[in-house]
């Protein structure tokens, strides 16, 4: 399938798809912020890959196999270990000592890594607005870990989801290639084994951690497995294979607002102040960044008449 934008025929399927990712990824932030007080970060990345990999193994069972080219293999090596291993190990540790909302404004920034990136990697070009967003997206990052002074920010857990936000932004721009010959499901099912692979060495803690927890945290892991990672990540796969990275990426504006109510609801939690000052500047960076510069206009072009001339 390629990765044209979509066309009539998706249907309604194409929004319920964007939907139900976002929702997922919402939904990870406040249970990650809750099984994380009972696993290490890294071995409920490892617990959550492990699920995913095996409800994600039913997609492929049975279907036909493409091969991939070296390329390929690179590319979603590059997929698997960045966004399925790095970014969920990272993003977990940043929920050890951040809230959930605090947390998913800083990765929230990773729409504007992505434009970045297409810029400087795909050569699509630089762009003013480009540039402008990512100097007010940094500034928010920096108002957020200059909250750490209340002690209601702590400034490692910040560097952690801007680590989160680095890495999903590789994994995307590595993804969307690979997507316009291979099935979604197939490169969704590889990058997620190669995430957990990545993290195997932290399987003897996965082990004791899960010996250890309570019955709540572990269905937090599975459910992180099977809702957030196995069912978003092919929904994300199905809507990225029909429009722009870059548009898609801006639907994730909604995800930060959603996790700050929920938290608020769950946990009882909400981003300090001058957190929530910094993840507006992250936001705003983000849609600023998505703004395009009117063409000059043509100096030899006839300026069309205007006006009824049979008055």
């Amino acid at each position: 399938m390629n990765s044209s934008p979509a066309s009539g025929r998706d249907g309604p399927l194409l929004p319920i798809a964007i939907v139900v990712t976002v929702l997922a990824w919402a939904s990870a932030f406040i249970v990650i912020r809750a099984a994380a007080a009972e696993y290490h970060p890294a071995a409920l990345a490892l617990g959550r890959l492990l699920v995913g990999t095996a409800a994600l193994s039913l997609l492929v069972i049975g279907r036909r196999w493409v091969r991939l080219t070296a390329r390929e293999w690179l590319l979603v090596g590059i997929y698997g270990t960045a966004w399925f291993g790095l970014y969920n190990a990272a993003l977990n540790t940043a929920e050890t000592t951040l809230d959930a909302g605090t947390t998913a404004m800083v990765v929230n920034i990773g729409p504007l890594l992505i434009a970045l990136g297409g810029a400087l990697v795909l050569r699509e070009g630089m762009t003013r607005w480009l540039g402008l967003g990512l100097v007010i997206a940094f500034a928010g990052a920096l108002l957020i870990g200059a909250s750490s002074s209340t002690g209601r920010v702590d400034l490692a857990g910040v560097v952690w989801a801007l680590v989160a936000a680095v890495t999903y932004a590789a994994g995307v721009l590595a993804q969307k290639p690979v997507l316009r010959r291979l099935p979604n499901g197939q490169v969704t099912f590889l990058g997620c084994a190669i995430g957990a692979v990545v993290l195997l060495p932290f399987s003897g803690q996965l082990v004791a951690d899960a010996a250890a927890a309570s019955t709540g945290a572990t269905l937090g892991l599975v459910y992180l497995g099977i809702v957030p990672t196995a069912l978003a990540f092919t929904t994300w796969g199905y809507a990225l294979q029909r429009m722009p990275a870059s548009r898609l990426g801006v639907t994730t504006y909604v995800v930060p607002p959603i996790v700050i109510l929920l938290g608020l609801l769950v946990f009882q939690e909400a981003p300090a102040a001058l957190a929530l000052a910094g993840g507006a500047l992250c936001l705003a960076g983000v849609a600023i960044s998505r703004r395009r510069s009117r063409p000059a206009p043509d100096p030899d072009a006839v300026p069309e008449r205007t006006g009824n001339l049979a008055q």
